[in-house]
């Protein structure tokens, strides 16, 4: 089923105090052009520079996620690109006039709600994905680090967390099966830091725009009342005690394992920096912003690579054709020895794909090198042909009442040998919308996942005269 990028309606505004600089910050969602991902805008610098959130843009992962381009930075940007991810946006640019995102609650709660309440639109250019194949891996043995990618039909987490403490977080699980569960199961899920990391950051100077707010405070030590009162006094707040499972008494948990969720939350908006929404399931040991960015890196990396190679249809010759033999010669007026298509397996708006399986018994073979059987090249610009004629015929309603003529054909190539014993796929793709009954198409013949011829196509329908 294909899928349409999504931005928002109308703009989305929030405010709130940077989490280490304790300035006032506003931050505006605006709905952005398809295919134009997620994008930071300094709107308080000269020139306005935007920065990409791509994960080789980021250059610190302490205490939150860092974008950098040149002098221009943008920090805790995490919870944010949850949220848009979490509710399905694809394109979005992020203007804040300072440099960090606000902190809000420590959640991605209120980004959810300011989406909501903007609304999201649906827009035309399909939806891509990066699909994992095959296993992938970050580990950092050294810290018991690891996270792991899957195959898998959507996109779905497990994450793990474990800390030497016996007072709340010892070990903790938490997982998200589908994003249409991330508003209600995680978006609402806090940061948490330890009450000597507090004491740590307030001592460099930083979480200036902390306070027992947006944050669970977990007691991990033992620690008397009057040390608890000056914490309170530092963050402005009233008097605080510790709970019998070890946190603060300023708040009430969300769920069980907040903690655990909220690492899930920022495994989501640390992989947008991948550049794509992933189709895949994620495992996650010990997560942090740092091994997120370096497995970001992994995938973007590969999504780089496939991005300058053809992607190979996807075809499991278990599932029923659209199109088997039969109803190919209802469409086709080819026959025996011309006819080159075996079965459609996929038909869209804008492609179409075929396969023809290649025998030792094909006719051809009798006189093209019979000693070392090849496929003539023309042979496979027809197979294509005649998949594009089925797309084009596709368009009518009556498809039996007329044919297909290729009208030009450009930059035909051949890449690799067809032998006896290949399965070829052929995917013809729509280049521009049809006019008048003319198609120009782009076609790409695969074996395995090799390219194995291409070419550019033409063609005009036409009804037949009888």
């Amino acid at each position: 089923m294909i899928e349409n990028q999504n931005t928002l309606a109308k703009q989305a505004t929030l405010k709130g105090t940077g989490l280490h600089t304790g300035a006032m910050v506003t931050l505006v969602l605006n709905p952005a052009p398809e295919n134009h991902g997620f994008k930071f805008k300094r709107t308080d610098l000269e020139d306005q520079p935007i920065i990409d959130a791509y994960a080789e843009n980021v250059t610190y992962t302490q205490r939150g996620t860092v974008l950098q381009k040149k002098e221009a930075s943008v920090s805790t940007i995490e919870h944010c690109l949850a949220a848009l991810r979490g509710l399905g946006v694809d394109n979005c640019l992020i203007e804040v006039d300072g440099p960090e995102v606000p902190i809000l609650d420590g959640s991605s709660k209120y980004f959810v709600e300011a989406i909501q309440e903007a609304g999201i639109e649906a827009q035309e250019a399909e939806r891509k994905y990066f699909v994992v194949k095959e296993k992938m891996v970050f580990e950092d043995k050294e810290k018991g680090i690891k996270l792991v990618a899957m195959p898998d039909d959507s996109f779905s987490v497990d994450t793990m967390i474990s800390f030497d403490s016996s007072v709340f977080l010892g070990s903790q699980f938490a997982t998200l099966d589908t994003l249409d569960d991330f508003a209600e199961e995680v978006s609402a899920c806090r940061t948490f830091v330890f009450l000597h990391e507090v004491e740590m950051l307030m001592q460099h100077n930083l979480i200036k725009g902390g306070d027992l707010e947006n944050a669970i405070v977990i007691i991990d030590r033992e620690v008397k009342q009057e040390e608890l009162d000056r914490l309170a006094d530092l963050f402005n707040q009233p008097r605080v005690e510790v709970k019998p499972i070890g946190i603060l008494n300023n708040l009430e948990l969300v769920h069980h394992n907040e903690p655990a969720r909220h690492k899930l939350l920022d495994v989501i908006g640390d992989l947008c920096l991948a550049g794509l929404p992933i189709k895949g399931k994620i495992i996650a040991t010990r997560p942090g912003h740092q091994s997120n960015v370096e497995f970001a890196k992994i995938i973007r990396k590969e999504i780089k690579k496939l991005a300058n190679k053809p992607v190979v249809p996807s075809y499991d010759p278990n599932k029923e054709p659209l199109c088997d033999i039969n109803k190919i010669k209802t469409m086709l007026p080819h026959r025996y020895p011309f006819l080159l298509v075996d079965k459609i397996i996929d038909i869209q708006p804008k492609f179409i794909v075929g396969v023809k399986n290649i025998t030792l018994n094909e006719p051809f073979f009798q006189g093209h090198f019979p000693t070392e059987p090849v496929m003539p090249g023309v042979l496979l610009v027809e197979a294509m042909a005649q998949c594009g004629g089925i797309f084009v015929l596709n368009q009518v309603d009556d498809p039996e009442n007329y044919s297909t003529y290729f009208m030009k054909l450009d930059n035909i190539k051949f890449r690799k040998k067809v032998v006896p014993g290949d399965t070829v796929i052929f995917k013809l793709d729509l280049v521009t919308p049809m006019r008048r009954g003319v198609a120009n198409m782009k076609g790409t013949a695969f074996v395995g996942d090799a390219v194995v011829a291409e070419g550019e196509f033409m063609a005009n329908i036409a009804r037949n005269k009888a």
